[in-house]
């Protein structure tokens, strides 16, 4: 007997062989087509033919096996190293799934209509690219011949935004943790999330943003986008674009923030840093834009800022202490997240940045994961937007 994908494979022919156009049809139209091909077998289990109706209709009209992973809210990242080979995430663990693609062919397909749809371009002159798709999930793409398996393809959803609430029930920090940096978002404090990958730094900074006051205009930008900030109604997001087969056209992160601010913001939130667009950010943060927001990857609160001095220094030539000056006047309060051994994304330190001392940036530690919990270490020293905020 065949095989459910075989099968799949000559009823999706015997369709395209019938239709010259199945993008003309009608979705019922395209069902019905499909029903009257499964009612012709005989050989096929009810449970099979509803798997059948499914995965032939999304091979046309959706992202063929894929939308059945990203029907399920449980699964929260899908890796694909392969047309052959899936893996997903779910609760925190990874497996293999038991099904593939028909075909490199098929895979590559897929992932044209996914960039296609943001603008983006990926081929063999240009083989990586980030992209999303429609629900805001994050999308990776690596084609060969950097990729030696074949196209491979990353998937991280965010199908929902998650509350500071839902942090709090998750023991992602605690309730004082929490209240804490809701007072500082609020008082206008320029906040950085540092954290490894895959440590929820995007997720910590949109339920951050729910505090952000209702009256105040944001500008967000980011590389792709996946920010979902819901209480904020003067919002502007923009997106850096690539460069197009010419080599024109690109838009990247610092020509977005350098552009911001002539949009009058109150703040300015950046996705990510990753090189010498920090310096185009702190001089955002210095310049009058309180409360602005940032996240990048490090190890821990003093890591990010000793890798902030190296991105810097790839914008600019400048001397050491210009720069530790400079991220010190910028940069109020550093929240570093990361994953405990059981594999929860956690707060893990928050960091005050008191200034310069002796050429070293010096921060005052004021929560701490202990291994059990969020410890409480110090309070605040630099309370007057706090005091401004309260008056």
């Amino acid at each position: 007997m065949n095989t459910l994908n075989e099968i799949k494979k000559e009823l999706k022919q015997e369709i395209l062989s019938d239709l010259k156009n199945e993008q003309n049809l009608q979705d019922e139209e395209l069902y019905g087509k499909i029903d009257e091909l499964l009612l012709s077998r005989n050989d096929l289990s009810l449970k099979n033919r509803l798997y059948l109706r499914s995965a032939i209709f999304n091979s046309f009209r959706r992202l063929d096996v894929l939308s059945e992973l990203l029907d399920d809210p449980t699964i929260t990242e899908i890796m694909i190293n392969s047309h052959k080979e899936i893996f997903i995430e779910r609760f925190g663990h990874q497996e293999k799934w038991n099904r593939s693609f028909e075909s490199e062919d098929q895979l590559e397909e897929v992932i044209q209509s996914i960039v296609s749809k943001v603008n983006r371009t990926v081929n063999t002159s240009n083989p990586i690219v980030d992209a999303r798709l429609s629900d805001g999930s994050r999308v990776h793409v690596v084609l060969p011949p950097i990729a030696l398996k074949g196209p491979t393809l990353t998937i991280r959803k965010f199908p929902e935004p998650i509350t500071m609430d839902k942090l709090i029930s998750y023991k992602s920090l605690s309730e004082e943790a929490a209240a804490f940096v809701k007072d500082l978002t609020r008082a206008g404090y320029n906040i950085f999330i540092s954290g490894g990958t895959n440590s929820g730094k995007t997720t910590f900074l949109n339920a951050l943003s729910q505090y952000i006051p209702a009256e105040e205009r944001v500008i967000t930008i980011e590389d792709s986008a996946e920010l979902q900030i819901r209480n904020v109604h003067n919002l502007v997001s923009m997106e850096t674009r690539n460069a197009n087969s010419e080599g024109e056209g690109q838009v990247s992160m610092a020509d977005l923030i350098k552009a911001s601010l002539r949009m009058s913001p109150n703040r300015i939130i950046v996705g990510e840093v990753r090189g010498g667009e920090a310096l185009d950010m702190l001089n955002a943060m210095n310049t009058g834009h309180d409360g602005s927001i940032s996240t990048g990857h490090a190890n821990s609160a003093k890591d990010m800022l000793k890798r902030m001095e190296v991105m810097i220094l790839q914008a600019a030539d400048l001397p050491l202490p210009a720069i530790r000056n400079m991220i010190a006047s910028a940069i109020d309060v550093v929240i570093h997240l990361g994953r405990t051994n059981d594999r929860k994304r956690r707060v893990l330190e928050i960091s005050e940045v008191l200034g310069v001392e002796n050429g070293e940036i010096v921060l005052n530690p004021l929560y701490k994961f202990d291994g059990e919990k969020l410890q409480k270490l110090s309070a605040l020293k630099q309370t007057d937007k706090l005091i401004n905020k309260l008056q």
